[in-house]
Order: C-alpha cells, then structure tokens, then sequence
C-alpha cells in the first residue's frame, strides 16, 4: 500500500522558543535544524514509507530534503501544524497515495523499526480493502497532545493538532465512523519542548547509540553551555 511521511517544519527562528532557558539562541537553531534531518533520515530508513512530503518556509531545510529525496511544499501562509498537514494531505491524495503518517520534526530518536511496526497497524498490505478507514493516533508522553497520526486513507480525519488533541483526534474519528486505535512507540511518544525533555532526551540516547546523530552532537554543545541551575 502506497505510504507518504508527512513532515510540517516551522520556522526554525520560531521553533523550540520554551527551550530559551536551556539553550542558547544559536544553539536553538542548530538543535531543531538537527532533530528535522535526524527525523527526515529515519524516515528515508523506513521502508514502507514511499516518499516524505516536508511542508515548510524555511529555507535551512531545503538542501537536506533534497537529498534525502523528500518533496518540499511552500507553507506560505504559515497557519500552524494542522494547516501544514493538511496541504501534505493534499498532495498525498493527489499523488495516489492511500495512507499518511504525519509526524513532528522534534522526535529525533524516531526509530525506523517502530515505524514499520506502527505502519502494519492500518492499511497494510494484507487489509481487507473493505475494512474501511481508519486512524491510528500517538500521543506524546504526557497523553495529551498527539505526535504521530496514520491516516488510511490520508483523508480519513481532518488533523487537529495542539493542546488536547489526543483526546481530540479520537473524537474526530468516532464522529466520522472511522475505527481507531491508540499506539504508544516509544520513540515518537518524546517531542522536545522544555529541558526536561532535552534532559529525557540525553537519557534514552545513551540507551540507543546509533539514533539521532545530528541531535546527539549538538545536545552536546547545549549541555556545556547550559548553566547548572538550568540543568536541573
């Protein structure tokens, strides 16, 4: 079954804004630049995943997406994650696409394996094609918000992401008769806002050596960097 990664990327000057105590400015930019191409190279890794859609304005990203074979639209409106989303869904069901996995660009450890698990859970190759839509939403740690959303077909729900929308998603999809099921990998359930999470973070990488190079070194420069009162 014909499988795109939906991957929305704000301005990196505007990302991770609640991470200011912890890190400093130049270093803010360098982490969410590493998390994106960390997130975007697991993707490429994910063998189910046919092609990566970026939706995004910022231009620091563009070079990596290209090589890492990813098709890049123009957030122009810059109208939040949903919106964002929703014009890769666009482009997922023009292009024929039957499924859509939309994802944050702040998962760094993102695992290629969970996700070839996670992909087997709605329209997968053996699915009885009259089964009928279905929706499998990934909260984040807290189990409030959403950070992973499988969509067959990739108009099964519209996205409605921020505060509450693990609760919310679920309630889109009972509204539209959709099946859904909640699923909890355990590498898409950690996004980076605060430094607590930069601080979970460095704990499950030193479980997991060969994920997320690219965020690995620069929580290396953020971590000398971060006073001690910020640390704890």
């Amino acid at each position: 079954m014909r499988t795109a990664a939906i991957l929305p990327v704000k301005r990196f000057v505007d990302a991770k804004q609640r991470l200011g105590a912890s890190v400093a400015d130049d270093l803010r930019l360098e982490l969410a630049e590493a998390m994106v191409t960390d997130v975007l190279e697991a993707l490429e890794q994910t063998a189910a995943i046919e092609q990566t859609i970026v939706v995004t304005c910022e231009q620091a990203i563009l070079d990596v997406a290209g090589e890492l074979g990813a098709i890049v639209i123009a957030d122009r409106l810059e109208e939040g994650q949903s919106a964002a989303v929703s014009l890769g869904i666009e482009r997922a069901l023009g292009a024929g696409i039957e499924r859509a996995l939309c994802v944050p660009g702040d998962c760094p450890a993102l695992d290629p394996d969970e996700l070839e698990t996670l992909l087997g859970l709605a329209g997968s190759n053996e699915r009885d094609e009259s089964a009928g839509p279905a929706v499998v939403i990934v909260p984040d740690r807290h189990g409030t918000g959403t950070n992973g959303l499988l969509l067959c077909p990739p108009g099964a729900i519209a996205p409605s992401f921020g505060a509450d929308s693990c609760e919310r998603h679920q309630t889109l999809a009972r509204a539209a008769g959709v099946s859904w099921t909640l699923e909890q990998p355990s590498s898409l359930l950690l996004d980076i806002d605060t430094g607590a999470d930069l601080a979970e973070l460095r704990a499950r990488l030193m479980l997991a050596p060969a994920r997320a190079e690219r965020t690995r070194a620069v929580l290396g420069r953020t971590h000398a960097q971060t006073p001690p009162a910020a640390r704890g």
